[in-house]
């Protein structure tokens, strides 16, 4: 079995693990439980198969308690020898963390096995690949029978790891035993002996050019792609394609702070200028971002890629360097403009097509494993543009600290979109430099030709917001070819609103020549102090500022006179915030960047979109979550008419709320509730979404005698959420149960559907609910409809039949019933209990759907089906106080409290022997 996908995403030479490695034993077949202290603590289960070692990841670990499935998502193979790593990974590499050796020991089939260990193994194989593997373990720690069972439908590899009933079932926490079988030692005495760290003899490359000579020749590559196994596995996973031309490159956002997160990489921000390299037999052509030559203007750069001896279209920055090492933009545009002397490299960071392949499909990070594997060497102009992970904030810090422009923040796993700005790469700028656009010149004074000062201004939305003005930085050369360029522009137009102060008279241009100023700080008014003008930015053009403005938030943070923060956040599993935070328990994913409010004119909270997946002010977006491109549109479009609730503000909910509402979606079928022109449009609910959907969408088999054969859409993970949002599905109905136990619910709901009733009323229904079910020692759990009645959950644990749920529902609410007649009724039929609270147990059937925890409903105010203490549930409690400005904060002081409905469940036998005492 080939280890190409383990090898690659390593290093060999910066970290301990193993390469290789073959079994020594005839006889029997081993296995290794690893845990590991990477970004996230896990376990790693590996069996021995075909020379090397299946891997799943199992986030909680294994367990012999027979009713715990664990959840385990099956990674690549990993060589034999890693059976025995135990030791540190340093910062920087693949799976960086502690590893310890946690159980190790022989394994076999359970039925059948063999003396044989090449038969024992050709079972096993046919067993995993059927998604079905049977184990019998003799370990240190884990003893018996196991199972591996694939999940049906899954996409993303995920398995279930599962203790059988035997001598060795206990419900004990094996994990408690937590030192290593080898070393007899803790994680945390690993991580400080420290006994098996790598270190470097080399130094570290810190962004400095040793090149003295920019026409170098670099050497030729001595390696061709196709004589590169690991190159070779990749390039199959590209789409065949023709040379490809005038490609428009991908853009990155703008983001407002760094961060840390092992899904990142993180290079230097070279400022340059966008070259698109085209290498295609022996010939070459660089283009800018906007499809202008820069063959000629940089030939230097052209000639070193032509010796490159490769067929293939790179993208990368053209810089030039001072002598201390440094980017100059200043020096870069006296060079195109003059021919002055300059040091020019070109620093290459990604690799679109080779030899014939479309790339663009394939994650950053074997894009880059490609490139590195082919640039020609480090000491000549073209320049492999190396990059660190994880430690997003420390680089940052270095990248300012040398006076570097700045840092790119790329997720490991983007695919190359081009011509669009994603959110999948974000730059990170030093806050001294800026892009501004010119927006008039005032009179020189004295001796000084041509203009005085540039009238500077930048986007703020849609509108042009002065902040200030630069006369240094310029030459009598510089004065009057930027002259030349402004005089065409003149006009009598004023850009702005409110005309600014200056001291001598202005006249205006139109706002089209996008230039590159430092500055010393930004005052309280927003206005740049001692602006210098660096020169014109001829690659970029001001409508382009206009449009990425709601990306790239308003570089000189400012609003309303006060520096405010970007707008747009780092897609991230770990940047830093307050932000309510949900524990990793289920594996959902963490939004974690900080939260701001403002008080709106209602002194509700509102959110200033710090955390938002879309930006204010674009009307669609295409943007890719977790490797699926998801295209949302219409996102001014009013779904809330009163409130003035878009449904951009709809989608940004969900992509905050979202750790706390997936695991209540996660691997259930859903019933879409489409909404598409808002509340007071037409709306239709589709269960059947056979050929109607993405082809990357899981969908779940339903045969029903009485309504025909049904393709349910299935919610495996947050862009299956954001999609379903922008279908207009404002709010969420998920099945009772998972693919996985279709037809035994994770809980039993009894529902308060009240007609024309007070919600105090449905407050002393809920409350005689309660106390039936605490009378019968079980312990329930409110949450608001979102609407006018309540939902409470009795959590089952998957243990139990729909029609068991149903009879538990239907006894309960028949002895509520006869406490509370004079309001509550069991009749269906809604004309038949007027002025009646409905005690709906009917809910608890298979297919039947209610609206989710943390789910938005369709009705005035924009209210929110919220998870409720008993301690609230009480009169003067309304269901508008929970809505779209104000949940975000309520889970950061409460939490997810509905969490135990998804634990181990009630005993129905020993609930329906105490229900029997009632009677």
């Amino acid at each position: 079995m080939s280890l190409s996908l383990y090898k690659q995403k390593r290093s060999f030479n910066k970290t301990p693990e193993p390469e290789g490695g073959r079994s020594a034993s005839k006889n029997e077949l081993v296995f290794v439980v690893q845990k590991h202290d990477a970004s996230r603590l896990h376990y790693d289960f590996r069996l021995e198969m075909e020379g090397v070692l299946k891997s799943w990841a199992v986030p909680k670990g294994p367990s012999l308690d027979p009713t715990e499935k664990r959840l385990a998502m099956m990674v690549e193979d990993h060589p034999f020898d890693y059976r025995t790593f135990e030791g540190i990974i340093p910062k920087g590499n693949y799976g960086a963390g502690t590893v310890m050796v946690w159980d190790e020991g022989t394994y076999e089939p359970l039925h059948d096995p063999s003396t044989s260990k090449k038969e024992n193994e050709k079972k096993l194989l046919h067993e995993l690949h059927a998604g079905s593997l049977k184990i019998v373990m003799h370990g240190k720690k884990l003893k018996g029978e196991f199972a591996l069972v694939k999940i049906k439908n899954s996409e993303d590899n995920a398995w279930l790891l599962i203790k059988h009933r035997d001598k060795y079932a206990t419900t004990d926490d094996v994990t408690k035993k937590d030192k290593s079988v080898v070393s007899k030692r803790s994680l945390e005495q690993i991580e400080k002996a420290g006994d098996r760290i790598w270190k470097s003899n080399r130094s570290s490359s810190n962004g400095k050019s040793t090149s003295k000579t920019p026409a170098k020749k670099v050497e030729k590559k001595k390696i061709r792609p196709e004589e590169n196994e690991q190159i070779s596995e990749l390039l199959k996973k590209g789409k065949r394609a023709p040379f490809p031309h005038d490609v428009r490159p991908m853009l990155a956002s703008l983001a407002d702070e760094p961060f840390d997160d092992p899904e990142w990489l993180f290079e230097i921000k070279w400022d340059g200028y966008r070259g698109i390299s085209y290498l295609n037999k022996g010939k070459v052509e660089i283009q800018s971002r906007k499809n202008l030559s820069f063959t000629q203007k940089f030939s230097a750069v052209a000639d070193a890629l032509k010796e490159w001896d490769i067929d293939a279209v790179i993208d990368g920055e053209i810089v030039a360097m001072t002598d201390d090492g440094i980017a100059s933009f200043q020096r870069l545009q006296n060079y195109a403009n003059n021919g002055s002397a300059a040091q020019l490299e070109y620093h290459v960071f990604d690799i679109l097509w080779l030899n014939g392949k479309d790339l663009t499909c394939l994650p950053l990070i074997e894009r880059k494993f490609i490139l590195q594997k082919l640039v020609p060497g480090d000491s000549g102009i073209i320049r492999y543009s190396d990059h660190i992970e994880e430690n997003g904030r420390d680089f940052f810090r270095l990248a300012t600290a040398k006076g570097l422009e700045g840092i790119m923040a790329k997720r490991a796993d983007s695919v190359y979109t081009t011509n669009f700005r994603t959110r999948q790469w974000l730059k990170l700028k030093n806050n001294k430099i800026l892009e501004a656009i010119i927006c008039g010149f005032t009179e020189g004074r004295k001796s000084r030709k041509y203009f005085g000062a540039v009238i500077l201004g930048k986007y703020e939305g849609n509108k042009l917001i002065y902040i200030g003005h630069s006369g240094t930085g310029f030459t009598d050369k510089s004065l009057k070819e930027l002259d030349k360029k402004l005089q065409p522009l003149v006009t009598d137009k004023m850009p702005f609103d409110k005309k600014p102060k200056t001291n001598m008279p202005v006249t205006w241009v139109q706002p089209k020549l996008v230039c590159e100023v430092k500055y010393g700080e930004i005052t309280d008014e927003g206005i740049l102090r001692h602006p210098v003008f660096m020169g014109l930015r001829e690659d970029k053009e001001a409508k382009d500022e206009m449009n990425v403005e709601v990306v790239d938030a308003d570089e000189r943070n400012v609003s309303k006179g006060r520096p405010r923060s970007s707008t747009v956040r780092a897609e991230t599993s770990k940047a830093n915030s307050d932000a309510p935070k949900k524990p990793a328990t289920k594996g959902a994913i963490s939004i974690n960047d900080k939260t701001e409010h403002k008080a709106a004119g209602n002194n509700k909270k509102k959110t200033t979109g710090k955390n938002d997946l879309l930006a204010r002010g674009s009307k669609e977006e295409l943007i890719n979550i977790q490797g699926h491109e998801i295209k949302f549109t219409n996102l001014d479009k009013v779904y809330w008419p009163v409130e003035k609730i878009t449904k951009r503000d709809m989608l940004n909910y969900y992509y905050q709320v979202m750790p706390y509402i997936l695991p209540y979606m996660k691997d259930r079928p859903q019933s879409l509730n489409r909404h598409p022109n808002g509340i007071n449009g037409p709306s239709f609910y589709q269960k059947n979404v056979g050929g109607k959907v993405a082809d990357w969408i899981t969908t779940y088999d339903y045969q029903s005698d009485s309504s025909g054969d049904k393709k349910f859409l299935v919610c495996s993970d947050e862009a299956t959420l954001m999609y379903m949002a922008s279908l207009g599905c404002i709010e969420m109905n998920p099945w009772h149960s998972r693919i996985q136990s279709p037809e035994n619910p994770d809980w039993c709901v009894i529902d308060l559907d009240p007609d024309d009733n007070s919600f105090n009323q449905v407050i002393e229904a809920a409350q005689a609910v309660k106390k039936i079910l605490d009378a019968i020692d079980v312990t329930s759990y409110p949450k608001t409809s979102g609407s006018t009645g309540m939902h409470i959950y009795i959590p089952l644990g998957a243990k139990y039949s729909y029609d068991q749920s149903r009879m538990l529902a239907e006894i309960i609410v028949n002895i509520v019933y006869h406490e509370i007649p004079s309001f509550s009724s069991l009749e269906r039929n809604p004309s038949k209990r007027k002025g009646k609270i409905y005690l709906d147990f009917l809910q608890n059937r298979s297919i039947q759907t209610i609206a989710a925890p943390y789910s938005l409903r369709p009705k005035p105010g924009a209210t929110v089906s919220t998870p409720l203490n008993w301690d609230e549930v009480k009169k003067g409690l309304t269901v508008k106080q929970f809505n779209i400005h104000t949940i975000l904060d309520r889970l950061k002081n409460v939490g997810d409290i509905f969490e135990p409905v998804l634990g181990k469940g009630i005993d129905l036998l020993k609930t329906l022997k105490k229900v029997n005492s009632l009677r």
